[in-house]
């Protein structure tokens, strides 16, 4: 019998690896698919959902946030971040990339490579990365006091246990518009963690925590940690100043 020729032997080789590595990914996705993923629940609007939240914010100190003027944090040991919240500025800091981000105004951004100026023709790119990554990062360190924010719907939802739980969708703003978060509390009315349904996502419902809160300087109560499936999200390096 002829011998199989290198060519095919190489690709039933390369054949076995993607099958090797791609198979047990395929497995674990559906497998998660079918545990986790969930249809967005229907809620009501009105006054209920929205002394709802006003209770997430009360037991997390609002006013000790709303005076807060400066926060400074590291996400995932990745990105860093000087937000100067009143000027609507904030210096974002990855690998060797500085951008000095305008919120209001992109014009107005300055992007750093290595400590040097940057006006090249991806200096848009740049600025954009940086926007991406403090909508996503900073989301994940101050998502509770943006739940009255412009465009936000908020909707009271009863879970199956019989508990409130918050609805709050984003209709507009942010890197990806019409992201719904489901809210759930403690007995003290603190979050403790939030289903996902969001673009980025490929699961409905996905839930996170919201643990470790820390109380800061300025007194704003701010979360260091989040579990999501089997990854942790870490933010530290956490400071802020008073107004």
């Amino acid at each position: 019998m002829a011998k199989p020729s290198k060519t095919k032997r190489i690709l039933k080789i390369i054949g076995g690896i993607i099958i090797f590595f791609t198979l047990p990914t395929l497995l674990l996705f559906g497998f998660l698919y079918l545990k986790f993923n969930e249809d967005l629940p229907e809620g009501q609007q009105g006054a209920e959902a929205d002394q709802l939240a006003i209770q997430m914010l009360e037991s997390l100190n609002e006013a000790a946030y709303l005076n807060t003027d400066y926060l400074e944090w590291t996400f995932n040991g990745r990105h860093h971040y000087k937000w100067y919240k009143s000027d609507n500025i904030c210096e974002v800091y990855w690998d060797n990339f500085t951008v000095i981000l305008d919120l209001e105004n992109h014009k107005n951004s300055k992007v750093f490579v290595a400590e040097q100026e940057y006006n090249g023709i991806e200096k848009q790119d740049y600025t954009n990365k940086a926007e991406a990554y403090f909508n996503n990062d900073s989301f994940w360190l101050v998502a509770p006091y943006k739940v009255f924010d412009k465009g936000v719907e908020r909707r009271l939802v009863k879970t199956e246990d019989n508990t409130d739980a918050l609805l709050v969708t984003y209709t507009s703003g942010g890197t990806t518009p019409r992201d719904s978060y489901l809210w759930h509390f403690d007995d003290s009315g603190k979050p403790k963690s939030y289903q996902m349904w969001v673009d980025i996502l490929p699961i409905d419902g996905l839930e996170a925590t919201w643990e470790q809160w820390t109380t800061t300087e300025s007194g704003a109560q701010l979360p260091t940690f989040h579990k999501l499936l089997f990854l942790g999200l870490e933010l530290n390096e956490i400071k802020t100043l008073k107004l």
